[in-house]
């Protein structure tokens, strides 16, 4: 889970096999142990919700309450009837009981959860909490317990329902510090290497490769369109699977929770998307959020030294439940917390944690009450709220007003530290207390332009040539980074070039196929036709093959194919702005796999790069970088082809009309049945999906009526 946590993996491996040995006699109790001694927690209060659904027809929920707590009840119902497995994951990661369920891999969830000490924030700050977000914590707990209650078939875990609001809660500041990397910081820590740890885990609380997730967003103001009308864009690349994989559902409450989008298992409300009058969504960004800290410790390793004086370190003793076959075993271990934040010993020492959002809940409250604005200063002043720890903001309304926000809750460091290196952790002097001011993030509101974008680049050339903000206007102590991706490059010259832009010009910049030369791929795919092959035929032809790409990945070149593997070999180096790799080993590398699977070096990227689900297996055309995404794929497939995982995943397309009329579409990779394979609604919109095409939105609840195939109250 955690990147590099190899030095707790082996471990745990090596005391698996000593427990192994014993597996004979305590076979019974491997059987009984994790149940008896996890936690039975009470449920919510008894409430009765008044809530109704209505499902279009691609199985989408349409939620309509008489309270916002009343929606929040009927999404979790909802979504739990299309992907209870994974929201039981998720709560099983919010107890410390995920390797009862996953083995290794959840138990170093488990670990991570309490090394955050995420339980314990949520308990300790819940309150702080207004009571509305409570409410639908709450609620949406309830709805859980309830569908849990309807279907005992489906409980992998006994204890672990009822759910309540805390466990809600937790599963936010366990997931959310995760989008910035604190994986690659956790995971080299572990290992006792330098920052940032090259090999990267199969599983964090976010997924697999968390920092390969990206997006793309646009927003564009009625001047930009030949229409005359406001359009945004959210393109969000996230896993098609697994516990942050988007939801799409559409609420509405007679309390102003009317937002149509998409949320992760165990969110109790829309992440991005729209509601009547605005509408915004997220994309990636990668500030330096973390921060570690050199400890002093005494000989007995149980004080450190802090302003002169020796502290207590803080030592818990934790077990983690292993799944092992019919097994479930206990794996002890220790966390540690000083004052900087949670403690990771190594061979070099120990190292305190210290990063963006920690000990905080608000995040809970900021994405409720951004739901709940009705205009821009509504909406702003829920941002300034000091929740969410990082991402990317853009904004458009029906106004017409357009915005881009670098959000991150900024570290408020001190000057005379270097912190891009380890920092003392025996002087106060180094550690900083909270976020900087709302005014002091990077942002621009309607700019001269006409628009904003973002594709997980440079967030000061948001809004094109003529509208860039000023770097020297903003603290180098930010940390913000300065890299630009092909997809930025490529959506800020399109954009530019067009002062009257069609939708069917827009539409087409979404699906945008082309490799720029301007952009890292560019020096890339040189460094590759620069090479003096004459002493190996087989590169040769290979560099031959790639001289005759024609930058696209349209799947119609012969070298299209080759030309992505090789781009994506480089694509994590470049994503972390590290010295890319020896282009020959790559070239040898691309050529010895595309040899061995599929006996040539030139098969049609049509042929092997598919979108597969069930028996539904298509053609998923797009690059890594492209403004098109299909950024990582599984090649553990029987044919040797790869099945696309993740890149491009929720698309919407929302727009408001000059009398601020608003419609959107959307589309997701697979459909709303997300692990119901005898539903219709498990791959109803792949055929859509890979052809760039879109459904409409029933937004308004009369019309989600009058297209629905079916209704009914939980």
């Amino acid at each position: 889970m955690i990147q590099g946590h190899v030095a707790w993996e082996i471990g745990m491996r090596k005391l698996l096999w000593a427990l192994l040995a014993l597996v004979g006699l305590v076979a019974v109790a491997g059987l009984v142990w994790e149940p008896l001694v996890a936690t039975q927690y009470a449920a919510p209060a008894p409430r009765k919700y008044d809530v109704e659904i209505a499902r279009d027809s691609f199985g989408v929920p349409h939620i309509n309450g008489k309270t916002d707590a009343d929606a929040a009840y009927g999404l979790a119902y909802a979504h739990a009837e299309d992907d209870f497995s994974t929201i039981e994951d998720v709560v099983a990661m919010t107890r410390g009981r995920y390797g009862a369920i996953a083995g290794s891999d959840g138990a170093k969830v488990d670990f991570v959860l309490h090394l955050l000490g995420a339980r314990e924030t949520a308990d300790r700050r819940y309150l702080e909490l207004s009571p509305q977000v409570r409410a639908v914590a709450e609620a949406y707990a309830a709805g859980l317990n309830h569908y849990a209650e309807k279907h005992p078939q489906e409980v992998r875990l006994s204890k672990l329902f009822p759910v309540t609001g805390k466990d809600i809660v937790t599963g936010f500041v366990l997931r959310a510090p995760f989008f910035y990397g604190l994986d690659s910081t956790i995971g080299a820590l572990a290992e006792g290497k330098p920052q940032p740890k090259e090999s990267a885990a199969r599983m964090t609380p976010i997924g697999r490769d968390p920092e390969m997730n990206g997006s793309n967003a646009f927003a564009i103001a009625p001047k930009r369109m030949a229409d005359g009308k406001t359009w945004l864009i959210s393109n969000s690349h996230q896993p098609y699977e697994g516990q942050v994989a988007w939801y799409e559902a559409v609420t509405h409450s007679n309390e102003g929770l009317d937002m149509a989008g998409a949320l992760f298992p165990g969110s109790p409300f829309v992440l991005l998307g729209h509601n009547r009058n605005l509408g915004w969504t997220n994309t990636v960004n990668r500030p330096d959020l973390i921060d570690v800290y050199k400890l002093v410790l005494n000989e007995a390793g149980d004080k450190y030294r802090f302003d002169g004086k020796w502290l207590a370190l803080d030592t818990k003793r934790v077990w983690l439940p292993v799944k092992f076959g019919p097994f479930t075993l206990p794996v002890p271990q220790t966390v540690y917390r000083s004052v900087h934040g949670p403690v990771i010993k190594n061979e070099r020492g120990a190292f305190a944690i210290r990063y963006a959002g920690i000990d905080n809940v608000k995040l809970v409250e900021q994405y409720y009450r951004n739901t709940k604005a009705r205009n821009w200063e509504e909406w702003a002043k829920s941002m300034a709220i000091g929740g969410i720890p990082a991402t990317n903001f853009i904004y458009a309304d029906k106004t017409g007003r357009v915005a881009y926000i670098y959000n991150a809750l900024f570290p408020d460091r001190k000057p005379g530290f270097d912190y891009t290196q380890e920092l003392p952790g025996d002087t106060s002097q180094a550690l900083w207390n909270g976020p900087v001011e709302f005014d002091r993030y990077p942002k621009i509101v309607d700019p001269a332009s006409g628009f904003v974008q973002n594709a997980n680049n440079n967030p000061f050339l948001a809004a094109g040539p003529g509208s860039e903000m000023k770097p020297s206007d903003y603290s180098p102590y930010l940390g913000i980074e300065l890299g630009m991706t092909n997809r930025g490059l490529r959506a800020t010259e399109l954009l530019s070039a067009d002062s009257s832009i069609t939708r069917e010009e827009l539409l087409a910049i979404k699906m945008d196929t082309i490799y720029s030369k301007k952009s890292w791929v560019g020096s890339w795919i040189a460094s590759f036709a620069a090479l003096d092959l004459k002493d190996d035929p087989e590169l040769l032809k290979a560099q031959k093959l790639l001289a005759t790409w024609d930058w696209t990945s349209d799947g119609k070149g012969a070298a299209d194919a080759f030309a992505e593997r090789v781009i994506r070999l480089g694509a994590r180096r470049n994503w972390r702005g590290e010295t890319m790799p020896d282009p020959r080993k790559t070239l040898r590398e691309a050529v010895d796999e595309f040899q061995e699977r599929f006996g040539r070096i030139d098969p049609p990227l049509a042929d092997i790069q598919r979108l597969r689900r069930g028996k539904a297996d298509m053609a998923m055309l797009g690059g890594t970088d492209t403004l098109r995404a299909t950024t990582m794929w599984d090649a553990e497939q029987p044919d040797k082809k790869v099945r696309v995982r993740h890149g491009d995943s929720f698309i919407m397309l929302i727009r408001w009309d000059k009398d601020g009329t608003i419609t959107s579409e959307s589309i997701q990779p697979y459909g709303a049945a997300t692990t119901r394979p005898e539903s219709p609604h498990y791959t109803d919109q792949m055929k859509l999906f890979v052809e760039g095409k879109y459904k409409p939105v029933h937004f308004e609840w009369a019309d989600a009526v009058k297209a629905s195939k079916r209704r009914y109250r939980p």
